[in-house]
């Protein structure tokens, strides 16, 4: 991954730059080049509002090549404590409903892999967010892509989470 760190910024800066710098560094110097591009923006920042975005419909998991994401967490072997504190919290629990699902068609269960972030409705009708946070695979992805940097991740205690047998 070291040799390939420059391939998303070279390639941002247009598809002839950016396939002629990828070339120099990978085929002419081997990916050692004694320079690092670094990203403009943090990633949460580059998340558009729903409203200039055309929803994307995804084909239904076939369970052969394609799996839903709870099949994906039960293979991964997660585990976790019952009785240690909560690793995943947000600083305002209602910036999800009032920021993110509105502007942003609620991120959050959408970007996590393991489906730990779910918007369910109220008997009011009223939207809220559950954090199923015994799925978790500690993959951090909710504390870089959340567009609000609402969502707190810490390390759990207990050495719970994934556990990878055959790797």
């Amino acid at each position: 991954l070291y040799r390939a760190r420059n391939f998303k910024q070279w390639m941002a800066k247009g598809l002839y730059l950016g396939t002629l710098m990828v070339g120099l560094e990978q085929k002419v110097m081997g990916g050692n080049v004694p320079w690092t591009l670094h990203h403009k923006h943090a990633d949460h920042e580059m998340l558009k509002p729903a409203s200039q975005c055309t929803p994307i419909e995804y084909p239904k998991p076939d369970g052969k090549l394609t799996f839903d994401r709870l099949s994906s967490v039960f293979i991964s072997n997660t585990n976790h404590e019952e009785n240690q504190p909560a690793h995943l919290t947000l600083k305002d629990a209602s910036v999800p409903v009032n920021v993110n699902l509105y502007t942003y068609a609620g991120p959050e269960a959408r970007f996590c892999p393991a489906a730990v972030y779910e918007f369910v409705k109220n008997d009011d009708g009223s939207d809220r967010l559950v954090i199923n946070a015994q799925n978790c695979v500690h993959c951090k992805t909710c504390d870089i892509k959340d567009p609000t940097q609402n969502i707190v991740w810490v390390t759990p205690e207990g050495g719970g989470g994934p556990n990878y047998p055959n790797m």
